[in-house]
């Protein structure tokens, strides 16, 4: 069993960073790519960014250039860094694992572990 813990989200003003980070813990995960939805207010899940556990990563369009994935497994944990935020950023953030690529992290249907979600809101 694998337990992920997201935190750092909070309340930010658009055009600000804001550092998200997800604690992994249980059986190893080695073979376990990590990755980072989010759901806005009405909206479906959508897919934000992976990472292997080698540091292959991949991110979705709307956040390629302003938000960055990184993962310490020295630490297990894994990392968002989101620069320039947007009003259209906010949601609530979650951290899964799944046995696949990072690319085909964007489907997210039968990913192993989920976390429970931190909330993001960006301000105007």
């Amino acid at each position: 069993q694998v337990q992920l813990v997201e935190s750092g989200g909070g309340l930010v003003q658009a055009g600000k960073s804001l550092r998200l980070s997800c604690g992994f813990s249980g059986r190893t995960v080695t073979a376990y790519s990590m990755g980072w939805f989010r759901q806005a207010p009405g909206k479906e899940r959508e897919f934000v960014a992976a990472i292997s556990w080698t540091g292959i990563n991949y991110s979705s369009d709307s956040v390629k250039g302003r938000f960055v994935i990184s993962r310490d497994n020295t630490r297990n944990t894994v990392y968002l860094q989101m620069n320039s935020l947007k009003p259209e950023d906010t949601g609530v953030y979650y951290c899964a694992a799944g046995r696949r690529t990072p690319q085909a992290m964007r489907v997210m249907s039968d990913l192993d572990y989920w976390g429970q979600g931190t909330q993001v809101t960006v301000s105007s």
